[in-house]
């Protein structure tokens, strides 16, 4: 595949610039016509054109949020008010949207309640979060956490992403706020607080590890640190992960790995001994003797700004980007060996 085509390519999926140009590397590499990245064990192929709409009826500004509901749809959460969500078969066709009233729209994540699905989207600029049906009816709004004493304006308060415990308690992340995390209740009442500037700089994004059922802990992405920090589900640090060059915006649990797409232009992939197996878009990981992480760097253009990931059900991976020329989700389909 020349260059020219190559830059078609990806821009049919979704995720290239004018002039953009991909330059041969260990992160990458071609089999026919397709571009297949990562490493080892872990290698996908991107889907060219996968979602890509009508901008004029249902354009995206930043791609923020993507989660897997029962039925198999992708949805997606974006900060465009004419349809903040916009939910996908997995084949990439249009199948809703709705959703105007989130400006800061940022993280979304799912949970199943008594059989019934729901969704919470964080809302930077409103300073809230919202728990919603599959269909947008609010059916609970938190404020900022006045009670907590952390916050004595509103406006010092904005959330990022939440993650949902297996009790139905939940952590928010306020990302870009004073850099706390708050657990709640199920019903919303806030349960502790911890975290904070001293500790975390932009908690930007967060999953729970359920990989050891008996023990879940939870995953917060610090991208100010480049670091993924481990707590337990009372808020104790259990263990800082070093991430050299990777602005980590939040992490995602499937099978025995875990998912880190990095606002800087790649994706990682850990094992389950949390050791970066697989690059998406930069150089294979390297690790010294003593078992530290050396600086990974991007080496090409498919993505510009991951932000969030999602692993869907069959195993392939979506992610949404933060100011990326208003693109759509890449799609990437795993590779056997």
């Amino acid at each position: 595949m020349n260059a020219l085509n190559r830059r078609h390519f990806l821009l049919a999926a979704g995720a290239a610039a004018a002039g953009l140009m991909l330059r041969p590397a260990d992160g990458w590499a071609e089999e026919g016509d397709d571009i297949v990245l990562g490493q080892g064990d872990f290698r996908y192929r991107v889907v060219p054109g996968w979602g890509v709409l009508d901008p004029e009826k249902h354009p995206v500004r930043d791609c923020h949020g993507m989660v897997e509901d029962k039925q198999g749809r992708i949805i997606l959460l974006t900060n465009h008010t004419q349809n903040n969500v916009i939910v996908y078969d997995k084949a990439g066709n249009f199948l809703e949207s709705w959703g105007n009233k989130y400006p800061g729209a940022h993280g979304l994540a799912i949970v199943e309640e008594d059989g019934k699905e729901f969704l919470f989207i964080t809302d930077h600029d409103l300073h809230k979060v919202f728990k919603t049906t599959l269909s947008g009816e609010e059916v609970m709004v938190l404020d900022f956490p006045e009670e907590s004493g952390l916050y004595p304006l509103v406006d010092r308060y904005k959330p990022t992403d939440v993650a949902i415990a297996p009790n139905g308690d939940f952590f928010v992340c306020d990302g870009y706020g004073q850099f706390y995390v708050m657990k709640y209740d199920q019903p919303g009442k806030l349960i502790k607080t911890f975290g904070g500037p001293e500790t975390m700089n932009t908690p930007h994004g967060a999953c729970i590890d359920n990989r050891n059922p008996d023990a879940p802990c939870l995953l917060v992405a610090v991208r100010g640190k480049q670091e993924l920090h481990r707590y337990d589900l009372d808020g104790g640090l259990l263990e800082v992960l070093p991430l050299p060059g990777a602005d980590v915006c939040t992490a995602y649990v499937f099978g025995e790995e875990v998912y880190l797409p990095h606002l800087n232009g790649f994706v990682s992939i850990m094992d389950k001994a949390n050791r970066v197996v697989s690059n998406l878009g930069a150089d294979e990981p390297k690790y010294t003797d003593s078992g530290r992480l050396y600086k990974m760097e991007k080496n090409n253009d498919v993505f510009i700004h991951p932000h969030s990931i999602l692993v869907d059900s069959e195993g392939s991976i979506y992610v949404p980007q933060w100011n990326s020329n208003a693109t759509y989700p890449i799609k990437l389909e795993r590779v056997k060996a």
